[in-house]
């Protein structure tokens, strides 16, 4: 039998030690990633620097652009404040369609922005962000004389050293930039990000000027309990996300991050490699991915490729980077996902979700407190997670955690849950009470649902939610730690134990006292002398017959645990005191009882 038990105990020790490196492993990626953001000043400052470095070329071929930008920017402010004057919203604030319509008023540049906001529901409320996604670029493309030029001064090279092969037609165009084909000398086929030249510079000055003129403006949730929004302080936050999104760098190192910790085995799902030495903070360089989205199913179909090896790919993988990793794709629509030879490919890393430990524990801590119906548990996570104010009533919140596990009451499993309708009614529960959860959780919500909905179309049988649900049901067995369960119960029993055996003592001399006169009562009680004996005698082996049940049980519990010394049988000479003890109790107990 040992010989059987060896591997088995080195197996156990292995996945330990993996489980304990990838952990580490997380948190150091989590710890590098982290370290490459920059504070927002440094970033403006990056940017305005950048924006001012241009070639004569580069200056030549823009220099109309160049003459029409200074004059703007003597105009600009208020140019924004007669905009801003004509769009009614005084009296009931900044309506979704008002913000929506201000913003294609405002230019390319803020609808740009609009289309980032509207991704953001964890910065703006939902109705917003629906409305915002209405908005479409419409933008002239770069001159092909600006992309090289641009290309040449950023890289210091000629394109003809850089490129065997170069599209001066662009595949897309955008607010901010336009993606150009191209192969290099040794053959990679290559896409190349190139930003317009003057954006950078123009976005950092209207976001002072639109900071300054935000205050005019309120954003006026919808609905019952509905509040005002300070806008600055939105804007200030957008501020953020927009700089960068101008700085290439960023998504470059999203993409790298995600390639190296995400992506496992790239026969299965891949993303895009980063050509490092033709990128920079406006221009991001990757290999191209030849192939299609999602989103066009029938070509898919057309190419023989199987949408459910596809789908489980893309489920699987979320999976990871969500439970396994902390860092996943926030933006998962069928566009970011395209399938080339049969292989899902995750592109365009502009938005990047990031779930902690204590997040993760705060979802564990969210189910079980619903298996065990413990209302009080579930409000002490939410309160901790979340940013309560001076409206929070911790009695009001907690009536309605009751409420809603009162709906959960016959659940025994976790399999009998759905993960996402119970994470929203709990995110309802805190926004209800006034606790402000962190943005991310909202981050993750609409992820979820939006990669629910991709799957949905492409291979309906798959089930998100069951794969995230047993993911979610093994972390929790992998948190019951049974050893340490075990000790735990063990000593409860014994102080339980310690307490209960003094009940037979405190009820004999309540009766005594009883006996005695002691206590005082608006009667005389006489002749009751040996009556009252034989009850207390009666109880108090019935107690020490219970107790001696109650640390057999405890006992047997104990000796799942290694506790040292170990007797014969890996058996804790501890829980076989306690047995021998418990045994002994009982038949002194059942003895008396008997004569009784």
């Amino acid at each position: 039998m040992k010989k059987h038990e060896q591997p088995k105990n080195k197996l156990e020790q292995t996945k330990e030690l993996i489980a304990g490196k990838r952990a580490q492993n997380r948190e150091n990626a989590r710890l590098r990633y982290n370290a490459t953001k920059m504070k927002i000043e440094d970033r403006k400052a990056h940017l305005q620097a950048a924006s001012q470095e241009m070639s004569d070329d580069l200056r030549r071929l823009l220099s109309k652009e160049l003459e029409d930008k200074e004059k703007n920017e003597k105009t600009r402010g208020s140019e924004m404040l007669s905009i801003f004057a004509a769009h009614n919203y005084y009296a009931d604030g900044l309506t979704p369609v008002e913000l929506r319509t201000t913003l294609e008023d405002l230019g390319p540049t803020y609808v740009k922005i609009g289309q980032i906001m509207s991704s953001r529901v964890d910065l703006l409320p939902e109705e917003y962000c629906k409305e915002l996604e209405k908005l479409r670029s419409n933008v002239k493309p770069l001159d092909a004389e600006v992309v090289r030029a641009m290309i040449e001064q950023e890289t210091g090279k000629k394109i003809d050293e850089i490129y065997s092969e170069f599209s001066d037609k662009p595949l897309g165009s955008a607010s901010i930039g336009q993606v150009h084909f191209g192969v290099l000398k040794d053959g990679t086929k290559v896409v190349t990000k190139v930003q317009r030249p003057l954006i950078a510079d123009m976005v950092v000055k209207d976001f002072e000027l639109l900071k300054k003129l935000g205050g005019v403006a309120n954003v006026v949730t919808e609905g019952s309990g509905s509040k005002t929004l300070d806008l600055v302080s939105v804007l200030e936050e957008l501020e953020k996300v927009t700089y960068e999104e101008l700085d290439f760098r960023v998504e470059a190192e999203r993409t790298k991050f995600f390639k190296e910790h995400c992506v496992e085995d790239e026969n299965v799902i891949a993303c895009p490699t980063v050509i490092d030495e033709l990128t920079t903070s406006r221009i991001f360089t990757m290999t191209f991915v030849d192939g299609v989205t999602l989103a066009k199913k029938d070509v898919l179909i057309e190419k023989g490729y199987d949408l459910n090896a596809i789908g489980q790919a893309v489920v699987s993988n979320f999976v990871h980077q969500v439970m396994d990793v902390g860092f996943f794709h926030a933006d998962p629509h069928q566009g970011n996902i395209m399938v080339s030879e049969g292989i899902p490919y995750w592109i365009d890393f502009g938005m990047i979700g990031q779930v902690t430990e204590q997040d993760m524990n705060f979802i564990i801590s969210m189910i079980t407190s619903l298996l065990k119906g413990d209302a009080e548990e579930l409000v002490k996570g939410v309160e901790s997670i979340g940013a309560t104010s001076p409206d929070t009533d911790h009695d009001k919140i907690l009536e309605g955690a009751e409420k809603l596990l009162s709906k959960y009451s016959d659940v025994t499993s976790v399999n009998d849950l759905d993960v996402m309708v119970l994470f929203n009614e709990v995110t309802d529960l805190a926004k209800e009470n006034n606790v402000e959860l962190p943005g991310r959780f909202t981050m993750l919500g609409r992820s979820v649902i939006t990669i629910e909905g991709v799957i949905e179309d492409i291979c309906p049988e798959l089930n998100l939610l069951e794969l995230l649900t047993a993911k979610i049901s093994d972390r929790i067995k992998k948190s019951f730690d049974l050893k340490k369960t075990a000790i735990d119960f063990g000593k409860g029993v014994l102080d339980v134990g310690s307490k209960t055996v003094k009940i037979p003592a405190q009820i004999s001399d309540m009766l005594g006292n009883i006996n005695r006169g002691k206590l005082k009562v608006n009667m005389e009680v006489t002749g009751l002398d040996e009556p009252l004996d034989r009850i207390g005698e009666f109880l108090r082996y019935s107690l020490l017959l219970i107790v001696a049940c109650v640390v057999f049980l405890g006992s047997c519990v104990l000796c799942l645990a290694k506790i040292e010394p170990m007797a014969a049988g890996n058996v804790p000479i501890l829980a076989l005191a306690g047995i021998l003890f418990s045994i002994a109790l009982g038949i002194f107990s059942v003895k008396k009882l008997w004569k009784k």
